[in-house]
């Protein structure tokens, strides 16, 4: 299993929108052959901060994902909503078992 965990902050007046084009490609990619997570974290101490928790079967469709159109979209819309680049670490998954 192919994880990434994108760590995110964002201008504080630019929160809500983020929120919302988050929301549009979680949606989008849930939908990918070989997604098996997607999930939009916020942080409970600081809600300029999120983790996109990406999880895929393999590391070729995690860079499928990044070919879509949805993908595209949410980049384009949110790059001007960022504090700092955004910075996407990658793991192998353990458990569970893929």
């Amino acid at each position: 299993m192919h994880v990434t965990l994108v760590h995110v902050h964002v201008k504080p007046e630019r929160v809500d929108a983020f929120i919302t084009e988050c929301r549009a490609n979680h949606e989008a990619s849930v939908q990918e052959p070989g997604n098996r997570r997607f999930d939009i974290l916020q942080d409970a101490a600081d809600p300029t901060r999120f983790v996109l928790y990406e999880s895929y079967a393999s590391a070729e469709d995690a860079t499928a994902h990044k070919q879509t159109d949805h993908y595209a979209n949410w980049r384009a819309a949110v790059e001007p909503m960022m504090a700092e680049p955004r910075r996407g670490v990658p793991y192998r998954g353990l458990f569970p078992p893929a």
